[in-house]
């Protein structure tokens, strides 16, 4: 089988990381692959930040559990937090960010990561507590966040045997 073809097909969420660090030249490959994603009209209205300090990605998970309701929540308690942004205004912020997330994915899945979409952050992250963390990453206040891509090492071997539903059809 094509081994991209095999890495789509064999990727799957993870919800329990190991403490294992991810190696800053991997993280940085994996970020490059998210730039390549296709973007409306090429206009690249994105960000991509990088958050690899537990205390830190802990912080913005306890504001988060809050404003939720949710106690203990950690975000699956990741080595890395990818927190894709885009401008307010764009057009296709949603989908840029989107399709970026899915090569973030991919990626990490490539090299032995796993990873988790956490889509928390879309309907509070101008909460003000939670954008002054935001700002303090350098996140823009004309950015909003649709999703984020959470990185570590699986603490189990993940199955790529599962059933997979959905309608295909073929009009010729």
């Amino acid at each position: 089988m094509n081994l991209v073809i095999k890495n789509l097909l064999t990727r799957r969420s993870v919800r329990e990381f190991s403490d294992k660090h991810i190696d800053s030249s991997q993280l940085k490959e994996i970020l490059e692959t998210a730039i390549y994603a296709p973007s409306g009209m090429n206009m690249q209205t994105w960000q991509f930040t990088a958050v690899t300090d537990r205390n830190k990605i802990q912080a913005l998970a306890t504001v988060v559990g809050e404003k939720l309701g949710r106690t203990d929540y950690d975000f699956y308690n990741p080595a890395v937090l990818v927190i894709p942004s885009n401008e307010r205004e764009s057009r296709w912020g949603v989908e840029d960010n989107a399709c970026a997330l899915q090569n973030i994915f991919l990626a990490a899945h490539s090299m032995g990561i796993g990873s988790v979409w956490i889509n928390q952050l879309r309907t509070i992250c101008d909460e003000p507590e939670i954008r002054a963390i935001l700002k303090g990453w350098g996140i823009p206040d004309n950015h909003i966040v649709y999703g984020i891509a959470t990185l570590g090492y699986p603490t189990k071997q993940m199955t790529s045997e599962i059933n997979k539903t959905g309608v295909i059809k073929i009009v010729e």
